[in-house]
């Protein structure tokens, strides 16, 4: 199973996907957090809080909500690449076992989501501090809270790039498979949670980013409302959801595509 991983991880570190990936997933984060602290404070109901406030630091640390998105989307080029250029055949003439091949995938998928994320993490935080350092203020966030939020999202990273491999597999159509990523992240997990509350938590992308720290409803998609968005879940709880999605994704595929004949 290491050896599967290393051959797997090699794939991804031999080709421009990934830091494709990296890069889009740094420059968004970048322009989103840049921009929250450039606006916070300003006047008007709408604007953010001073991002030398507790609140308005979350705010602009938020930005990095997008990274998780790419997390998932670099875990689907994961597994629908070789779907994609035909040389699921060769692989899986080596290892004859299928669902060996996709759990070495799961587990570079969850690496490279890890890295993404902690990516975005330096970035959006970055920001932030830098913004209350040039403004005079000190900053709000302990050092303690700075580095639980860094393994939040390190975690949710990786569980992400995790959910994105199984979500490949199943799908294997890659652009299908990205559109339907950034729509359910986007958009449809705020649909549905907005028109039923209580399961709001439970939905993979809302549990990933409690995992961050981040408040239901909360980030780079509008302003959270409190407990109307219902409960948060806590740590353990939310990357327990999101670990149990991606492993009924993965079960689902390993008794449907993965079986099917891909010659």
């Amino acid at each position: 199973m290491i050896r599967l991983t290393r051959i797997e991880l090699a794939k991804l570190t031999t080709i421009r996907t990934g830091y494709v990936m990296l890069a889009a997933a740094a420059a968004i984060t970048a322009l989103f957090s840049i921009l929250e602290a450039a606006l916070s404070g300003g006047v008007g109901k709408d604007k953010p809080a001073p991002v030398y406030t507790v609140s308005g630091f979350h705010s602009v640390a938020e930005g990095a909500i997008w990274a998780m998105i790419f997390a998932a989307v670099l875990g689907v080029t994961i597994a629908t690449t070789e779907s994609r250029f035909h040389t699921a055949t060769n692989t899986y003439l080596a290892v004859p076992r299928r669902g060996r091949v996709l759990s070495a995938k799961v587990a570079v998928g969850a690496i490279a989501g890890a890295v993404i994320t902690l990516t975005g993490y330096v970035i959006s935080f970055g920001s932030a501090v830098g913004f209350v350092l040039a403004r005079g203020h000190s900053v709000p966030v302990g050092d303690l809270e700075l580095a639980r939020l860094g393994a939040g999202y390190l975690v949710a990273g990786a569980l992400m790039g995790a959910v994105g491999v199984c979500v490949g597999a199943l799908v294997k159509s890659q652009l299908a498979a990205i559109v339907g990523v950034f729509v359910w992240a986007i958009i449809a997990e705020s649909v549905i949670g907005g028109l039923y509350h209580p399961i709001w938590p439970y939905l993979p992308y809302t549990a990933a980013t409690t995992i961050a720290g981040i408040p239901i409803g909360g980030g780079a998609f509008g302003p959270a409302h409190g407990g109307a968005n219902g409960t948060p879940l806590s740590f353990l709880a939310a990357a327990a959801v999101v670990a149990g999605i991606a492993a009924v994704f993965a079960l689902i595929a390993d008794r449907t595509t993965l079986r099917a004949d891909i010659t």
